[in-house]
């Protein structure tokens, strides 16, 4: 029975709804508005968690960019030059996304180069493998060698 508890606490948590990060004094009024925020801040990366959106995150930098985002939304900024504005400010790192340009295009196709070029090297290795090597007979005089070197009498 000691077992239960855990289980009954594993389950609880497992259907918990997920709790996010925006503080209920952050939200605008207009869900218009705040559906934007939410939707440009799922894009913005934390830059002290790094590898969460600054909509999950609790960080306060993440707090400070959440509030800016609002902000820029309510004087009547588009989404794009909301973006814009966070990217000249805190750089191209901001974005979980970064953009496909030409300072960027080794971020977006080395990987994918390198591993369609690690999958041509296993097929050629594989390929070699499979053939099978030529072996040439020893002549008479290279048997006797090996013979001799082995301690074979004749």
């Amino acid at each position: 029975m000691s077992w239960l508890r855990p289980v009954l606490l594993g389950l609880l948590l497992a259907i918990a709804p997920v709790a996010w990060a925006v503080n209920p004094d952050e939200m605008l009024a207009d869900p218009a508005l705040e559906q934007r925020a939410r939707d440009i801040s799922g894009e913005l990366r934390c830059l002290v968690c790094q590898n969460e959106s600054i909509d999950d995150s609790d960080a306060d930098l993440a707090k400070d960019i959440r509030v800016l985002v609002r902000e820029r939304l309510t004087a009547g900024d588009t989404d794009d030059q909301v973006r814009q504005f966070l990217v000249d400010r805190y750089g191209e790192f901001v974005l979980l996304r970064p953009r496909v340009e030409g300072h960027t295009l080794l971020l977006w196709f080395a990987a994918p180069g390198l591993l369609v070029i690690g999958l041509i090297v296993l097929f050629v290795m594989a390929l070699r493998r499979r053939r099978p090597v030529a072996v040439d007979e020893l002549s008479a005089e290279e048997q006797k060698a090996l013979d001799s070197l082995r301690g074979d009498r004749p």
